[in-house]
């Protein structure tokens, strides 16, 4: 039986909305209790020079490695808390699964929109501008250790950067019933976004089509059977748009999946 520990990141891109309330409606959903686990709210110290976003990715770092007896599962508003969470987890040096709608591999040379949450994963495997990577202590991991699934909204020249990158990009997210699996500690990355806007209405850059929630927990059980988990990210949905209850009670199911074999 695994030990997990629930950590609350409610940024969204730097910055506390008190409008945007998924991550509270996780905690208080009583997830954590669900799990017999503890629920932890980072603590950012926002007193200092330093950008809010390195700022609150230091925060969950710290958060993480204060409990290395856990598996943390992150709840956030956001996907660029990526580097907190990995950061967190650098000693297990693990391989990345990456659930989203979007490649998230932008560089300010190729976002046509200039925002920040199109740029993690790129981030993470050293392309593009380094600032946030080096404010948080983290190094570059080979894209020969990320796996993506779905990414079905990418924009040109992303796709161009991701296609001809080495990260091993599955469209279809039943692929990953049958692939492969990193044979190294993992984490996981889940935008929620990534899931059929029908099942999943409440997100803020909705894209077309996508797999069902039963598909995409079909694929979580499988992950959480045959691969190391070590650490899982949740970027939720907007809890200001319609849909944020029907989001939430999915978002729920995905979790649930992912944790079935270790409760």
């Amino acid at each position: 039986m695994a030990n997990y520990i629930c950590i609350g990141v409610p940024y969204y891109i730097g910055e506390r909305n008190s409008e945007r309330t998924e991550v509270d409606a996780m905690k208080t959903g009583g997830i954590a209790s669900e799990l017999g686990a503890q629920w932890v709210d980072i603590q950012p110290n926002f007193t200092t020079d330093v950008k809010p976003i390195i700022t609150i990715n230091r925060a969950l770092a710290e958060t993480i490695t204060a409990y290395p007896e856990y598996i943390p599962l992150i709840f956030a508003s956001d996907c660029v808390s990526v580097l907190g969470a990995m950061k967190g987890l650098e000693r297990y040096r693990p391989a990345v699964l990456w659930y989203d709608a979007h490649g998230d591999f932008n560089t300010w040379e190729t976002t046509p929109s200039g925002f920040l949450g199109g740029m993690p994963l790129a981030m993470l495997v050293g392309r593009g501008d380094m600032t946030y990577m080096n404010g948080v202590g983290l190094a570059p991991i080979s894209e020969k250790d990320v796996m993506i699934s779905d990414a079905r909204d990418l924009d040109p020249d992303e796709s161009v950067s991701l296609l001809e990158s080495f990260v091993n990009y599955l469209p279809d997210i039943d692929d990953l019933l049958t692939e492969p699996l990193p044979n190294k500690p993992l984490y996981v990355h889940f935008d929620t976004d990534v899931v059929d806007i029908k099942e999943m209405p409440a997100v803020g850059y909705p894209a077309p089509g996508g797999p069902t929630v039963e598909q995409t927990a079909a694929t979580l059980k499988r992950v959480a059977r045959d691969a190391q988990v070590v650490g899982a990210l949740f970027s939720l949905w907007n809890s200001t748009l319609p849909g944020a209850d029907r989001s939430y009670q999915a978002t729920l199911q995905l979790v649930r999946a992912l944790v079935a074999n270790n409760k």
